[in-house]
């Protein structure tokens, strides 16, 4: 591997580390109070430079890590677009929106080719990875995609639909980085016995456990605090 590509997986995965932490004490911080604003910003900040980085890093790399390329463009467009909808809620239709969605389609696009070309290969495996990884994160990156692309043409944004997209995006970002940390190329650092034992999967699931709990509180009981921009 070239220097360069070493230095920045060395970044990638330093950020990554920062992004899981501050995502979990957003999560676990009184939503609203300075730690969990605090949190939060440290992991828009690691988790869109690391993404960012993870992209580069696919695109230097493809043999290893093709599909870096993709999750970092899904993990940095979750990122920007749950930012601008908090601090700019009144321009949900800008270009900015507009051009993120573009980004997710043509994203989705190269998953789906991605995915189809595993399925065509004896092993099932095209640069690396399995069919149903490039299909898994096709869906994510489809629902992010709609999520985006239907702002055209809503002429509002309620204060709980601004705060609900802020939500799932952000907990869809940390569930990415928890997954290629722990279930991903990173569960390789763990034991064997552990790695096997089903227990890396577990941050994921409360990651979605958590983004559920808080979507149903902000359609039923108002936008929580939390995410009103400081």
């Amino acid at each position: 591997m070239p220097d360069i590509a070493s230095l920045i997986l060395l970044v990638h995965v330093s950020l990554g580390t920062v992004a899981i932490a501050a995502g979990a004490g957003a999560l676990l911080a009184t939503k609203g109070g300075p730690l969990h604003r605090r949190s939060g910003a440290l992991f828009a900040l690691t988790m869109g430079i690391a993404s960012l980085l993870g992209a580069i890093l696919g695109l230097l790399n493809p043999d290893q890590f093709y599909i870096t390329f993709h999750a970092g463009l899904l993990g940095l467009t979750l990122i920007a677009g749950s930012w601008l909808t908090v601090r700019l809620p009144g321009r949900h239709r800008g270009i900015a929106m507009s051009v993120i969605g573009l980004i997710n389609l043509a994203n989705l696009v190269g998953l789906v080719f991605a995915g189809a070309e595993a399925t065509g290969m004896p092993d099932g495996r095209w640069l690396g990875f399995a069919a149903e990884d490039y299909f898994f994160l096709a869906g994510m990156t489809g629902f992010a995609a709609i999520g985006d692309l239907t702002l055209v043409f809503r002429k509002t944004l309620s204060d709980r639909h601004r705060i609900a997209r802020h939500l799932w995006r952000m907990c869809l970002g940390f569930f990415i980085a928890a997954g290629s940390a722990f279930t991903g190329p990173g569960a390789e650092v763990f034991p064997d016995m552990i790695e096997r034992s089903g227990l890396l999967a577990l941050p994921e699931l409360l990651i979605m456990l958590a983004l559920l709990f808080w979507l149903v509180r902000t359609w039923w009981k108002g936008a929580p605090q939390a995410a009103q921009p400081a």
